[in-house]
């Protein structure tokens, strides 16, 4: 099965046979080695030049675990955070901080609308007890990539910390982690690096990670504090998904030999084919171009077509797409480009595509 589904996303043989490496102990030295492997390839990949200035931290857990510990490990005692909402995953952060009832009131758009710099500035000028500005980098849930810099400009200037949710952007579009001075950037394995879900990571400024020492721990599995402070001593809190580390590893090495700007322009160029090929058919995506991302498009269902009769043609050829999500739900689909593709899957995929919508026009 082919999948165009923002996640889990298909996988090199190389990677899969990486999950067959012998069993371990996580307390021996086996662990401890391919532990310091892929913390110092995250940040050879993401923040290069920049090694010594951020710390890798690695969990067990889907992106939202990083996600989540990123965010309410962030926040200092008598301070709040505030999210930039733009779509379903903004949405998440804003319940994560809901639980313990710190956050402001989001700084709210509708879906597809780019977050306004400018009112940012205006919130940070009037809610002084914000500590930690969150904000997604690709909005998945209609491909949008929001402005990281003009964001990240703002948030320095008024000293505050910027969380970074970049789930889906990592390893698929470009993000300048040291130069935006961003302070935490989630991520995991499943998406653009082409690993296997449960495991995750954060990117986290060391100056900020030894100052979040000190804060609340809110959890105890999700508290980066817990971590850190393992890891640095070579070790981790609780039991990893040992094969699931090793496959994360290889799928690294593999982003390292294509190198994290080949990938990108690769995914790009898929993305290119499928959007210049649906459009020539009729169908048209939901964003304009300057907002796409290079790895996802959503696209408004043509007429005639439900979701489910599509994705269930599709899936009969080999093929897996996305639904909308929300008050979307029912008018568009999404293709997401990312993974183990080749040319040959991308050619495969758009001729199955065609013939479904020649016979449902037909």
């Amino acid at each position: 099965m082919i999948l165009f589904n923002p996640g889990p996303v298909n996988v090199s043989e190389r990677v899969r046979q990486a999950l067959l490496q012998p069993d371990i102990c996580h307390r021996e030295s086996e662990f401890s080695e391919l532990l310091a492997d892929i913390r110092q390839k995250l940040l050879k990949v993401f923040v290069p030049g920049e090694e010594d200035e951020y710390t890798a931290i690695v969990l067990t857990g889907s992106g939202t675990a990083a996600v989540e510990a990123a965010l309410m490990s962030s926040i200092p005692t008598g301070k709040r955070a505030m999210v930039i909402n733009n779509g379903v995953y903004g949405q998440r952060m804003s319940s994560m901080v809901a639980t313990q009832r710190l956050g402001t009131p989001d700084l709210k758009y509708d879906w597809g609308i780019v977050p306004d710099p400018q009112t940012i500035d205006l919130a940070l000028k009037q809610h002084p007890e914000v500590h930690t500005v969150a904000m997604v980098h690709h909005e998945t849930t209609l491909g949008l990539i929001n402005p990281v810099k003009e964001v990240a400009e703002v948030v320095d200037r008024y000293n505050r910390v910027f969380m970074v949710d970049s789930v889906s952007g990592l390893g698929g579009e470009a993000l300048d982690i040291a130069g935006n001075k961003l302070y935490m950037v989630a991520g995991a394995a499943q998406k653009c690096i082409q690993g296997f879900p449960g495991a995750a990571f954060v990117l986290v400024r060391k100056g900020f990670m030894e100052r979040m020492m000190k804060y609340p721990k809110r959890s105890w599995y999700l508290n980066l504090a817990n971590y850190y402070e393992e890891q640095e001593r070579g070790t981790i809190p609780f039991t990893p998904a040992v094969q699931v580390y090793y496959a994360f590893r290889e799928a690294i090495n593999e982003l390292l030999e294509e190198g994290l700007d080949n990938r990108i322009q690769r995914f790009k160029g898929y993305a290119t084919t499928i959007r210049t090929r649906l459009e020539e058919w009729g169908v048209k995506p939901v964003l304009a171009p300057t907002l796409q991302s290079n790895t996802l498009t959503a696209f408004y269902l043509p007429e005639g077509c439900a979701y489910q009769g599509l994705h269930d043609e599709l899936k009969r050829a080999g093929y897996v797409i996305y639904a909308g999500q929300g008050q979307l739900e029912e008018k568009v689909f999404r293709i997401a480009n990312i993974g183990a593709l080749t040319n040959q899957n991308i050619e495969g995929f758009l001729s199955a595509f065609q013939s479904i919508l020649s016979g449902a026009r037909a």
